[in-house]
């Protein structure tokens, strides 16, 4: 059985890693033919609605995806096909309604989501949305697919289905890049390429549910087989579970929505967002499989045995662990972001404008990374001990405090101006999730103490103080050093100077923290290692 699960890992996450692989590429090659010009931001915009729609029904580890593996598997092969086609049948009708809303409704969805754009992005975000619409009806047939796949013992084809996607859009766009040539700056450009990059994502999706279906059809499932039964006692267990989650799942893409809300009235932060964005996810995904993923069992355990100074120093090895990890990351990033982001997306349309606006937002970005894992963590901690109540709680706090401080950081505009002379532009919207994060990480702690009486809050923040003050020596000596030297433009010689400043940056970083006597930057660098020869 051990072999068994570790042969699943393996496939699961090679398929990821290639998949991962293609995602970094197509950012790539969309940074390179766009920039941040107004396809890419307009794409920003119109992708909202049929990402989530991807993300929570079609997405591998989603909650749709959650729910139909758990009923699934503990229901036979005959009962388990008859679920699927009744599931496949309701929400198929469900969301084809809700893509025709779409395709109708794309202007004032746009206009909703984007009332700050200009009138060449917003015509440019409705075709986008128009043409992607569609992906609403098949992230019902990916999601569904993908969780009877998981119950028959396939993992493969899920783990590597983004994989198609990101391969379409790398050969279409890429095409379209190397063509136009000179007219990359005109507004033809940006809608043909716009519309290209729609069709492109919307091909993709087709095609991961596509991929699906021999291996359905030799699992003795065919979804063409439809069956209305909406009161049926299996879908309704899927109903059930969705809910919920979804329910959760959906508040966490407000903060999303608030965002590019505020940034529509920006030139190019939307697409500039993004770029940022993606850079900050490799080392956290990263991280958080490394440190949380181990953890977790180990809290639910703990919590069910009532073994509380045992739970208290797994959440204290976990909390510092993921601090100490994300400030040295963090403060590598800061201090070479503009090298960093010219070696990855420095090419093509992504101008010295581009490579200038995205290089803040990484700063943002970085400043916000150690809260941004120490809120995921904390929150697994509460579901581990029973209470999801008062994650929710915070969440919804967050929610009002992201609308209000995303509005007062980019100087509380209003139909005359700005009520406030200060304007962050899109770096406060990415400092107000940084806040309401931070203030998140405060309250769970505050609160768990309440729950845990034992719980030494004071060591925690002491602690985690002497981490950020070694994070500050760290940005001020690699930043310092670093502009000694002019940055060669050859992108080997580039990618060498940055690896030897990464290097020195998180050498001086363990250093400080181990002369301010953190003991766990030791056993840190000892599962790192551990973690790389496993490799």
């Amino acid at each position: 059985m051990t072999k068994s699960l570790k042969k699943i890992a393996l496939i699961v996450s090679s398929g990821t890693f290639v998949s991962k692989i293609g995602g970094l590429v197509r950012q790539l090659v969309i940074a390179g033919a766009f920039g941040i010009g107004s396809a890419y931001n307009a794409y920003n915009y119109a992708y909202i609605v049929p990402g989530f729609f991807l993300v929570l029904i079609g997405g591998i580890n989603g909650p749709f995806h959650n729910s139909i593996v758990s009923v699934l598997s503990r229901k036979s092969l005959k009962e388990g096909n008859e679920i699927t086609r009744i599931v496949n049948t309701n929400l198929g009708a469900i969301l084809i309604i809700f893509s025709l809303i779409l395709f109708i409704s794309a202007d004032p969805i746009i206009k909703i989501f984007g009332p700050g754009l200009s009138d060449e992005v917003h015509k440019i975000a409705v075709i986008q949305l128009q043409i992607m619409s569609p992906i609403a009806f098949f992230s019902g047939l990916i999601g569904i697919g993908f969780g009877y796949l998981n119950t028959k013992g396939e993992f493969f084809i899920p783990s590597i289905s983004p994989l198609l996607s990101s391969i379409l859009i790398i050969i279409i766009v890429g095409v379209f890049w190397l063509d136009q040539g000179n007219e990359i700056n005109s507004y033809n450009y940006a809608l043909k390429g716009g519309i290209l990059l729609a069709i492109s994502t919307l091909t993709g999706a087709i095609l991961q549910w596509l991929i699906q279906i021999p291996s359905l059809i030799n699992k003795g499932l065919r979804q063409n087989k439809l069956k209305w039964a909406w009161n049926h006692s299996g879908a309704k267990e899927v109903w059930k579970i969705l809910y919920p989650a979804s329910l959760a799942s959906g508040m966490l893409q407000i903060n999303v929505f608030t965002d590019l809300f505020f940034a529509s009235g920006i030139i190019g932060a939307a697409a500039g967002l993004g770029y940022a964005n993606f850079v900050v996810q490799a080392p956290l995904g990263l991280i958080s499989n490394t440190i949380l993923l181990p953890l977790l069992p180990i809290f639910a355990r703990l919590s069910d045995t009532n073994q509380s100074k045992k739970l208290i120093k797994k959440i204290e090895q976990g909390l510092i662990f993921s601090s100490a990890s994300m400030i040295g990351i963090g403060a590598v990033l800061i201090s070479l972001s503009t090298p960093i982001i010219t070696l990855i997306y420095g090419r093509g349309a992504f101008d010295s404008t581009a490579i200038s606006l995205v290089s803040k937002l990484l700063i943002a970005y970085g400043l916000g990374m150690p809260a941004y894992l120490a809120r995921d963590l904390l929150v697994r901690v509460y579901y581990s001990i029973g209470d999801a109540k008062t994650p929710f709680r915070i969440s919804i706090i967050g929610i009002f405090l992201n609308i209000l401080l995303d509005w007062i950081l980019i100087g509380a505009p209003y139909s005359e101006g700005n009520y406030f002379q200060f304007d962050f532009g899109p770096q406060g919207i990415v400092f107000a999730t940084v806040l309401i994060n931070f203030f998140t990480c405060i309250y769970l702690l505050l609160q768990l103490k309440l729950k845990i009486a034992i719980i030494p809050i004071n060591k925690w923040l002491f602690k985690i103080a002497k981490l950020l003050l070694s994070g500050f020596i760290t940005v001020i000596s690699v930043f310092t050093l670093s502009g000694l030297i002019i940055w060669p433009k050859d992108l080997l010689e580039l990618s060498i100077g940055i690896s030897i400043f990464s290097l020195l940056g998180i050498l001086i970083f363990i250093l400080s923290a181990q002369l301010m006597h953190i003991d766990e930057i030791n056993d840190l660098i000892i599962l790192f290692r551990k973690k790389i020869i496993h490799f």
